[in-house]
């Protein structure tokens, strides 16, 4: 069987030494490989399907993909879809041919990023995953339902895995003091930092606290402190704090300063937090509830261009798709500014969730019965396209016990700015169609 890890050696890096050599000492991923779930059921049978291993970076999908195959006692080939092609997959499936026929050994072939691979490189594996001749493990960090082939897709089960929670990495911590710093102490707040800038990223905490507890053993410090963490290590932590108050400062700021319309300091607080190592796709999110709460129906594109810019940051990544989210950004700050559809929605929400349950007046229930025909279902219904302007000038929509103007919600107050502007004209000119209907019925 081909060597699956790097001796434990002092000049092997930390994240390579702390490798799990057994199923029990792998960090996280409980929903699979606690007792009777399914990964590990799959381990203890060993009948290992083929499966594609979805989830975050640094959360253990190459460890267990060497994992299984240590296991099942099989051959392991590892490539890269960023590094490989479809000679790399040919001479991969001749020699499992070779190992299968001069040993008996099967083989399992791990493709780390498979959603790198074009269509036809994916359908290589096919035939060979078909005839058992290779156990294919697929480790990605996209959604692989949108970027593995649904004919491999159909072939292979897909496990889930999850970023590590920070007691999780607090664990992966621990390991790391224990081999390499046991008489290193780490601050409390120190300690925070550190597990706040992993984000939940196994592979990132390794690597960081390596540096770090090499420039402690280089300036003979026994305890981590702040000054010292800052004076050492801030080109990589910044001040980014994830889940702490720093972090919330930074996305307040850059919130405010959309808000605000200005895009100079938008701009700077987006780049600081990207410095820092916050997730772009986090800010994604963030920035589309900007779109949402403080741009509203004032400019409509914003919604659609903040989504598109996540799209654009999960397709190309770095550094393509953080500059698609800074135009974002940029355009979110410039945009005519409206949080009427925001309290509108907030308002009606209030008001459903305290209001009593009110029929659907008659006149708009569908009747697709004689029966509900005979009980007025639909009846006088005004079909708008049919109307004047498409508007049905003086119909009411509400409940029946609503139709008092003088309680009838108005929840949707447009501003003047942007598109509101002309839909605050449209609304008051209906509202004058509605006067007049009503007036020309009070009168007969």
């Amino acid at each position: 069987m081909s060597n699956l890890f790097t001796p434990n050696q002092p000049e092997a890096p930390l994240a390579e030494r702390l490798r799990p050599k057994t199923l029990d000492e792998v960090v996280g991923q409980s929903h699979l490989l606690a007792a009777n779930k399914p990964l590990r059921l799959a381990f203890q049978s060993g009948k290992l399907p083929s499966m594609i291993l979805w989830g975050p970076p640094g959360v253990g999908k190459t460890t267990l993909a060497r994992l299984i195959a240590n296991t099942a006692e099989a051959d392991f080939i590892p490539i890269s879809a960023v590094l490989s092609g479809i000679k790399d997959i040919r001479e991969a499936v001749e020699r499992a041919e070779l190992t299968l026929q001069q040993h008996g050994r099967k083989t399992i072939l791990f493709v780390d990023e498979v959603h790198r691979f074009n269509k036809g490189q994916q359908d290589a594996f096919l035939p060979f995953v078909e005839s058992g001749l290779i156990t294919f493990i697929g480790a990605t960090t996209e959604n692989p339902s949108f970027e593995v082939n649904s004919a491999l897709l159909s072939r292979a089960q897909v496990f889930v895995l999850n970023a590590l929670s920070e007691a999780e990495l607090s664990l992966l911590l621990d390991r790391a003091q224990q081999l390499v710093a046991e008489n290193v102490k780490l601050a409390d707040d120190v300690r925070e930092q550190v597990l706040a800038y992993a984000d939940g990223d196994a592979r990132r905490l390794l690597n960081f606290v390596e540096g770090l507890f090499n420039a402690a053993e280089g300036a003979g410090v026994t305890e981590i402190d702040e000054a010292f963490l800052q004076t050492t290590m801030a080109s990589k932590l910044r001040r980014f704090d994830k889940g702490g108050e720093a972090f919330y400062d930074q996305i307040s700021a850059l919130h405010k300063s959309v808000r605000g319309s200005n895009p100079d300091a938008a701009l700077y607080w987006f780049l600081r937090m990207i410095d820092g190592g916050a997730d772009p796709l986090y800010l994604g999110r963030r920035i589309v509830r900007m779109a949402i709460e403080d741009i509203g129906l004032a400019d409509p594109r914003a919604q659609g261009m903040a989504i598109e810019a996540c799209q654009i940051y999960e397709r190309l990544g770095s550094p393509e798709g953080e500059l698609a989210l800074s135009n974002v950004v940029i355009y979110l700050a410039v945009a005519p500014k409206s949080n009427a559809a925001y309290n509108a929605y907030n308002q009606a929400k209030a008001f459903v969730a305290q209001d009593k349950s009110r029929p659907v007046p008659l006149h708009l229930r569908n009747a697709p019965t004689k029966l509900m025909k005979a009980l007025d279902y639909g009846k006088e219904y005004r079909y708008a396209h049919h109307e004047p302007e498409a508007y049905a000038a003086g119909v009411d929509y509400f409940p029946d016990d609503l139709h008092d103007k003088n309680t009838v919600p108005q929840f949707y107050m447009p501003t003047p700015r942007g598109l509101e502007g002309k839909i605050t004209e449209k609304l008051k000119h209906l509202k004058e169609l509605d006067n007049q209907a009503l007036a020309k019925k009070a009168k007969k």
